[in-house]
């Protein structure tokens, strides 16, 4: 009906690459015909936490064959495959798994560290039983996060070990990963990820409606969103198509430009236009006190505008660049 008026989507046929909505099935109760209408806009269900292990074979088998005829692929959560690896039965799992028709393992270090051996060995075994696997970087706790550099190193293990996605966790997203203490979007964490890596690199575990609006505004609607309930599956594709939530209005996404005073604004022109550049350069060329230069890269880390990085010359010194996001 009329639909000419919606922008169609880039990437409209699955399996997507680009544009992704990963939702969860916590055993909330589940309108069959009302999921089959909107079960084109959902890439993959994942099953929440430890259900494999408690529902009955034929349970799962019968939800997930479910969710499959439907076009959406059905992931395991990190969670259980955590739980497995502790236990040293990582491989029987994931001979069940396929058994019951998993198509994707999704697997973490919420709760573990492993090498980058130990990690290969768990893709291998994954992709021996012909199935996808999912990596999760990120922490569950909001008092033991992961630094920027660290989740780029997590990231980057991700990637050489073959992995289509890499998924950011974000738990009830507060506090945790990309969002702050009051949910909103950290910019210079995600600035410094998608100048690091392309931006379709990640699946953005965003529980909360503004989250999403936030991702979608800044990213388009090629932004991969992950942590969705279903009942804003359908806000979320029609922001994807153009058509703004009521949460769209009162986001605030990164700028192109930098807001603040002449000092800021001055010192994000000098930083443009040669970078990438160290403090002392910068007060240099701007003829501005440390303190005033100081503030000013602050403020314009916060907005996501700039990176900051050790020297490649010299570890001890931080040098400055401006984000160059590649959707933007």
């Amino acid at each position: 009906m009329l639909e000419d008026y919606a922008k169609n989507r880039i990437d409209s046929k699955k399996p997507r690459k680009e544009g992704r909505t990963y939702i969860i099935d916590k055993l909330q109760g589940l309108d069959e015909k009302n999921f089959e209408a909107i079960s084109s806009f959902v890439d993959v269900v994942k099953i929440y936490g430890v259900l494999p292990l408690i529902l009955s074979e034929s349970v799962l088998q019968k939800k997930i064959k479910f969710y499959q005829d439907l076009g959406v692929k059905v992931s395991t959560g990190s969670t259980i495959s955590e739980y497995m690896v502790a236990e040293n039965a990582f491989d029987k799992f994931v001979s069940a798994a396929s058994k019951v028709g998993f198509d994707v393992i999704e697997i973490g270090e919420n709760a573990i560290d492993l090498t980058f051996e130990q990690k290969r060995k768990v893709t291998e075994t994954i992709l021996a039983k012909n199935l996808d696997f999912q990596w999760k970087v990120g922490k569950k706790d909001p008092r033991h996060q992961l630094s920027i550099d660290a989740t780029i190193a997590k990231v980057d293990e991700a990637v050489k070990l073959g992995a289509d996605k890499v998924l950011l966790e974000a738990n009830e997203g507060v506090s945790v990963g990309i969002y702050d203490e009051k949910g909103a979007v950290r910019w210079n964490f995600v600035g410094a990820l998608t100048t690091k890596f392309p931006p379709n690199t990640f699946v953005f575990e965003a529980p909360l409606e503004h989250q999403q609006s936030a991702l979608i505004a800044e990213f388009g609607q090629r932004a991969n969103l992950a942590e969705i309930h279903i009942d804003a599956v359908s806000s979320i594709e029609s922001q994807r198509r153009g058509f703004p939530s009521k949460a769209s209005f009162g986001i605030t996404y990164m700028r192109k430009e930098p807001e603040g005073g002449p000092g800021a604004k001055f010192v994000y022109f000098v930083i443009k236009t040669k970078n990438p550049i160290d403090q002392v350069e910068v007060m240099e060329m701007t003829r501005l006190p440390r303190r005033t230069v100081q503030s000013a890269i602050e403020e314009l880390k916060s907005q996501g505008l700039i990176i900051e990085r050790s020297s490649l010359d010299d570890a001890r010194k931080k040098v400055y660049s401006p984000v160059q996001s590649l959707w933007l």
